[in-house]
Order: structure tokens, then sequence, then C-alpha cells
């Protein structure tokens, strides 16, 4: 029988020895064991093949790390649209919901978005991407695409600068 490769042996006693605390600190931080498992589970898709490639020398910070950011950007996705069930009301429905305009010019806006996005240049929308929806800092961006920090904080700022003239005149204030 072969032998496993080490990166790979590494990951399975990493995960032997943190799945319980680490679902356990997730449970505590998001309030959920079913949200906590989902985010453990995508921190190992990302540290798995992190391992693989070279031995990590703290790979529990480095699991642990990525869970809290995962975790992070959770929370923060829930305060921006949190889900509440509520019994249903049609008079509170019907008078918070947005207008048809209001729906129109919100769908309008994210198209102009959307395509001022798709325009920029491949490096900077990438780092843009990575920056804004990832939440990553200049120096996990330069790490995951092989390029120096300076490189990422030019091609941020030059994507922010070609998004606002792109945008500057087409949105309402």
């Amino acid at each position: 029988m072969p032998e496993e490769p080490t990166g790979q042996r590494d990951f399975a006693e990493l995960y032997r020895a943190t799945i319980a605390p680490l679902r356990r600190y997730l449970t505590r931080l998001l309030g959920s064991s079913t949200e906590a498992q989902d985010v453990a589970h995508d921190a190992y898709m990302r540290v798995y093949p992190v391992m693989k490639e070279k031995p990590a020398r703290y790979p529990a910070a480095l699991l642990y790390t990525a869970a809290r950011r995962l975790a992070i950007n959770r929370l923060r996705r829930r305060s921006i649209s949190p889900v509440v069930r509520e019994p249903f009301s049609p008079e509170l429905s019907a008078s918070q919901a947005p207008g048809v305009e209001q729906q129109v010019i919100a769908r309008q806006e994210l198209e102009l978005l959307e395509q001022a996005i798709a325009d920029l240049p491949d490096g900077c929308r990438t780092v843009l991407l990575l920056r804004k929806v990832e939440c990553l800092s200049h120096r996990e961006i330069s790490e995951r695409l092989g390029i120096a920090v300076s490189t990422v904080e030019k091609q941020h700022a030059r994507a922010l600068r070609l998004l606002r003239s792109a945008l500057e005149g087409r949105l309402d204030p």
C-alpha cells in the first residue's frame, strides 16, 4: 500500500486534532452549530491546498485564522441582509417593501456596477474582487497571486479610480 504524502498526513492529523474545538469556537462566534459546521468545512477546504503544497509552520493557527475570517464574513453578510422570519402581516409588508420604481433603479445601478467591474483590466478586477468580496488583505492577495504587495496596492487603487470615473454621473448621489 503506498504511503500518503506528508502534506496529506499532516492535514489528516490537523483535522483529527482540531475539528471538535474548531466547531465549538465557531458555534460560540456564530451562535449556530449548523453554520459553524459549514464554516469549519470551508476553512479546511481553504487550508488543505496550502498544506498540500508545503508544510505549514503553525497549521492550527492557519486554520483558525481562515475559520475566523470566514465567520466574520458570514456575520457581515448576516448584518447586511438578516434573515428574519416573522409572521406575515399585509399592513407591515406593504409599507416596508420598496416600490417598483426603487426596485428598477436598484437593478439598473447594480447592472451599471457589474458592467463597470467587468470592464476593468483583468489584474485590477481580480485584486478588487479579492479585496472587496473575499475581504483579503493586500499581503494575502499578493501571496495568492504571487505578485508584490505594492503591485496589489497600485492595482486596487487603479480599480477604484476606474470604477469611480466609470460610474461618475451615472448614479444618483
